[in-house]
């Protein structure tokens, strides 16, 4: 990869979308994450208005620390960039009371508190974004974006812009390390900190995001007879989710109304 061409180009296309857009800047929620370090970098290098947002929910304290780590150290290289903290926990323990039922009745609830924290993400995103004249940037990459589908449908999937959600998950680690980012970041285990044990995403994907990169530039033309071995359990993963993730991948769906039953 051609890694400064790369960087050149997504600062440029950030500065000159939110030119045409008419807003001061980019919002950007922090994690502590090697997607969200790369993504904040490249909107704080457009020398616009660059707002960072570390949002914890129940998180884990190194989490924590690597977000301001990494945020600290853009703010001493970049006088555009401002840095809070949002504490969004009270507001999700508000939420689990009003919302907990019997696992036991709706096994798919701590799922589905596991996508509240990141929609109420988004939403703290969005007012920030909304009273300072900015837009949302996403963080996403290709394998989770477009692969297998690995985010939350309005969550960290609800954002204005996407700028790295062409770059495989390696060619985002190619960026950090070009971006001199902090290393705690660069070696940062990849993980998306909505559950309250640590799991990480290859524990929950099941596969590493190289092996996935390896079956998702082949998807399409291969089938799992064309694979053995640890390969074929690497595809049968993805197969699954990225069928599973077909309601997330494309625009949503409208039902046509045929023009002649408009007419009485």
């Amino acid at each position: 990869m051609q890694t400064q061409k790369v960087i050149d180009h997504l600062v440029q296309w950030l500065k000159d979308y939110a030119v045409k857009a008419n807003v001061k800047g980019y919002v950007i929620g922090v994690s502590g994450g090697v997607d969200s370090g790369v993504v904040s970098t490249l909107a704080a290098m457009t020398g616009l208005k660059t707002l960072l947002i570390e949002m914890p929910i129940r998180q884990k304290p190194d989490q924590i620390d690597r977000a301001w780590e990494h945020m600290n150290d853009l703010k001493s290289k970049f006088p555009n960039v401002e840095a809070m903290s949002v504490n969004l926990t009270p507001a999700f323990e508000e939420l689990y009371k009003t919302f907990d039922v019997k696992d036991d009745l709706f096994p798919n609830e701590k799922l589905a508190f596991a996508n509240t924290r990141s929609r109420l993400r988004m939403l703290t995103l969005y007012y920030y974004g909304q009273i300072n004249g900015l837009l949302v940037c996403g963080t996403g990459n290709k394998v989770e974006d477009f692969g297998i589908g690995f985010y939350t449908k309005y969550g960290d999937g609800g954002v204005d812009v996407s700028p790295i959600a062409d770059l495989y998950k390696t060619e985002v680690y190619t960026l950090a390390k070009a971006l001199n980012l902090v290393k705690n970041i660069q070696e940062a285990i990849p993980t998306d900190g909505l559950w309250d044990v640590d799991r990480t995403d290859e524990q929950q994907i099941g596969a590493t995001y190289p092996e996935l990169e390896k079956i998702q530039k082949e998807y399409g033309t291969k089938t799992a007879d064309d694979y053995e071995g640890r390969d074929k359990e690497v595809f049968l993963i993805f197969d699954r989710m990225h069928k599973a993730a077909q309601h997330k991948i494309n625009p949503i769906p409208v039902c046509d109304i045929p023009e002649e039953w408009r007419n009485d």
